[in-house]
């Protein structure tokens, strides 16, 4: 073929995807749905062109498009691989891991579900072998939510339910394209009623052995990319050469889920990537895949829909009962999971709430695309398979997805408007009216300021300013009427802005980078929260949110563990790290949040609600000194230096902004400036590199700042170092129970708990001890001590610990006093 034609084709499919997107907008439906048609246009004019006798000119052409070389490796060796890893790129993997349970169903529960739904309906209705029947369930299983997740952004519905399709099409595509390699091996070796036993025994291999293998690839992909710090462009081609390896090493290699791989693989880079890889080169890795994946998702959809004739071409009337059937059960499958299971789910508080309206939507945007037609097209290719197998498969997918796109993808958006999903809220429609009273009054403001400066003619200034005056005046007395939102709802709104606010203050920070892409991933993670909690619950929710932002994790204190009993201090040392810098970081964007309450939120929901978001945010803030001061005391002068590291951060920032401004203005040449950036680049390069953290030393000079340890030798000191055992606790956790025999003494290092005993409750604070009492008077008392703030405490056992009270007379002083205090007679806890 003339390598003319062929780029003259490519090209212009190019131009076709770059009409498409703004014809969609216009034309109000999915992207996918136009990619699509244009692609059956392009593939019956082709067939037309070359068999009709009217004109033989556009013979070559035709010819051109039909004779292009669309296999289904070509989609799936090419178009998949990068679908999927920039899918994976663009993930929030911390916040959907926390939606782990509703994403798994809606994608691996569900595939399974719909492949066996739509196999044996397919099986009970025509004479197909189960084999083949299962390959067509698990072909038209792979769902393309695309659409759906457009709209629903569009219309500012929940972003964790956005998330959670979004989820779902990336874990879809790879358990259903799991299993159509698995029944594929079936249908090709003649095994025309395969147990399900042995088919589904199967399965956990392939998902194995494509996650090791990705992780694998990805690992050494990372090991590569850190030698070449400093060569972004070599990253970059890297992380390209990534997907493909981990795919075919998957499938060629040890026989596993290629791409599982691909995910696998793109995952680990999303979570390790932002912390092994300077800013600038992930940013512009993220920006190419983006784009790349936007190119190809666009050419599948064309290249797949121009093969949509060919396999309609033996089409009988019998097929389309087939169809119907197909179309029923993928319904029905669909309906059983959202209806039911995903009810069941959130009712056992495993999934969220998702309303009846979004579930409908989410059903009906369930559209069919590129992938099964893909996969479908592998089977018609397998001379392996037998024809008349080949045939059916090619046709039922096909109408299958024609349906999707023609029927559910057209009339989408009508569904939604039905549903009142593109409507705002009362609440929300108030509000919208007080933002506009409050806009224009601002702008009024700048306009007359401008107007001034610029000494405009005074007939077109008065002219302007009454129609504007007009307009101004309408929108206020259109607010006035509205004035009726409850304070709980202004509240609410005001913290939903607040934590919108704090996410583009976190972005602005992560572009100046005075925070590092890592910490603002956990920041925005952490603003997300806030606003799904203050949407979902209000006040209550935000503050739950936020105080989850400060509190210990699960990960925390398996690293405690590591390190108290196998003596592992890496991942504590990595995390508390990680704490630190994480806690400097929300210091710093809250500090930015009061001059937002006091201007734009005040002037549009009033003093009263203003007042009550500084008291929120003062809270998080004290928080977030308290944690940070219980750091600084357990792990002296690692503080201080962070705090460095983000003054040589920011003074880089501010000496590249000045290059900048002396290259616009013309007082430095392109050479002089490139060479200022080179350096610049290098001490950046520097100054990134967290500093490492000791737990083992750190501990040590914890021990020695305790004032009840003061009077002990430096021998002892030692000892009691080694002893001791680190704790770390959260907000309302109870180290010491009710009627519970105390078996060990907690000393504070950082936080703080409290006692309550006989109708009585006392705190205690930073260098106190709790449970001397229990262990003294040798029975269990009725006392309960919990810890009220995150917390670290140093455990001793009873046995030493009474060898260090003999030793130390701060320490006997400490118990008569906490005695005292409680009305127990001193010289009884000793005699005993």
């Amino acid at each position: 073929m003339d390598i003319v034609l062929i780029t003259t084709v490519i090209a212009s499919l190019f131009l076709v995807i770059g009409v498409a997107e703004p014809l969609a907008a216009k034309l109000r439906l999915p992207y996918s749905v136009i990619l699509a048609a244009i692609g059956i246009l392009i593939g019956v004019g082709a067939i037309f062109f070359l068999r009709t006798e009217i004109t033989d000119a556009l013979n070559p052409v035709a010819e051109a498009i039909l004779g292009l070389p669309i296999r289904s490796n070509v989609f799936l060796y090419i178009f998949l691989p990068t679908l999927l890893f920039q899918a994976t790129l663009g993930m929030n993997l911390r916040r959907m891991l926390e939606d782990w349970v509703p994403i798994l169903v809606l994608a691996v529960v569900a595939v399974v579900v719909a492949t066996l739904t739509v196999g044996y309906a397919l099986s009970w209705a025509s004479a197909l072998p189960l084999a083949a029947c299962l390959l067509i369930g698990a072909i038209v299983s792979t769902t393309d939510p695309s659409a759906v997740v457009s709209i629903f952004r569009s219309i500012s519905a929940p972003r964790r339910l956005a998330r959670i399709i979004e989820g779902e099409s990336l874990l879809n595509d790879a358990a259903a394209i799991a299993l159509f390699g698995l029944f594929m091996g079936f249908v090709m070796l003649g095994v025309p009623d395969p147990s399900l036993a042995d088919a589904l025994a199967r399965f956990p291999l392939l998902i194995a052995g494509g996650a090791f293998t990705g992780w694998l690839a990805a690992r050494i992909a990372l090991w590569f990319m850190a030698m070449f710090r400093r060569h972004a462009l070599a990253q970059i081609s890297i992380s390209v050469a990534l997907p493909y390896l981990a795919y075919i090493g998957a499938e060629q290699s040890i026989g596993a889920s290629g791409v599982i791989a691909v995910v696998a693989a793109g995952l680990t880079l999303n979570l390790t990537g932002p912390s092994r890889l300077q800013p600038q080169a992930w940013a512009k890795l993220r920006e190419l895949w983006d784009i790349l994946a936007h190119w190809a998702g666009a050419l599948i959809f064309i290249l797949a829909a121009l093969l949509i004739p060919r396999l309609l071409e033996e089409v009988r009337v019998s097929d389309f009962l087939l169809v119907g059937v197909v179309i029923i059960a993928a319904i029905a499958a669909r309906v059983a999971i959202l209806f039911g299971l995903l009810p069941l789910l959130s009712a056992l508080k495993l999934s969220p709430a998702v309303e009846r309206p979004y579930r409908v939507a989410i059903l009906w945007g369930g559209l069919r695309g590129a992938v099964t037609l893909a996969l479908a097209l592998a089977v018609t290719e397998s001379f392996r398979v037998p024809d008349g197998i080949q045939r059916v498969v090619g046709i039922l997918a096909t109408g299958f997805t024609l349906f999707t796109l023609i029927v559910q993808g057209t009339t989408l958006r009508w569904v939604i408007a039905r549903l009142g999903l593109d409507r705002l809220s009362p609440i929300d429609e108030a509000l919208s009216r007080q933002v506009v009273a409050v806009a224009l009054q601002t702008v009024r403001e700048d306009l007359a300021r401008t107007t001034e400066n610029y000494e405009l003619s005074h007939d077109i200034v008065r002219s302007e300013a009454k129609g504007f005056g007009e307009r101004l005046e309408e929108a206020v007395k259109t607010a006035e009427d509205s004035a009726d939102i409850l304070d709980r709802d202004r509240i609410t709104l005001g913290l939903i802005a607040l934590a919108g606010y704090e996410r583009d203050t976190i972005l602005a920070r992560l572009r100046e980078r005075t925070i590092s892409a890592r910490m603002a991933e956990q920041v925005l993670s952490d603003a997300d929260r806030l606003i799904e909690g203050a949407r979902s619950d209000g006040r209550s929710g935000y503050n739950r949110a936020a105080k989850r932002s400060v509190t210990y994790g699960r990960a925390f204190r398996a690293a405690g563990l590591l390190h108290s009993r196998l003596h592992l201090s890496f991942p504590l040392a990595r995390i508390t790290a990680d704490r630190f810098e994480l806690l400097l970081s929300q210091r710093l964007i809250l500090r930015d949040l009061g001059a937002f309450i006091d201007g734009r939120i005040r002037r549009i929901h009033g003093r009263r609600v203003a007042d009550l978001l500084r008291e929120s945010l003062s809270r998080r803030i004290d928080a977030v000194e308290t944690a940070l001061d219980g750091l600084r005391l357990q792990y002296p002068g690692y503080a201080e230096e962070l705090e460095r590291r983000f003054i040589r951060r920011t003074a880089l920032r501010l000496e590249e902004r000045e290059y900048a401004t002396m290259r616009e203005d013309g007082l430095i040449g392109a050479e002089v400036y490139t060479k200022l950036v080179e350096d610049l680049d290098l001490r950046r390069a520097a100054a990134e590199e967290r500093p490492q953290l000791d737990i083992a030393l750190q501990r040590s000079e914890l021990v020695r700042q305790f004032p009840l340890f003061a009077a002990l030798d430096e021998p002892d000191l030692k000892r009691l170092t080694r002893v001791l055992k680190t704790r770390y606790v959260n907000a309302g956790d109870i180290i010491i129970g009710k009627d519970s025999i105390a078996k060990s003494v907690f000393f504070i290092a950082s936080g703080a708990a409290e006692v309550e005993t006989a109708g009585q409750t006392w705190r205690l604070g930073r260098g106190e001890m709790v449970g001397q009492m229990a262990i003294l008077m040798r029975k269990a008392r009725r006392t309960e001590v919990r810890v009220i703030t995150p917390s670290t405490l140093l455990e001793l056992d009873e046995a030493r610990f009474r060898r260090l009270l003999r030793r130390s007379a701060t320490l006997q002083d400490a118990v008569r006093a906490s005695a005292e205090k409680r009305g127990i007679a001193p010289d009884d806890l000793f005699a005993s």
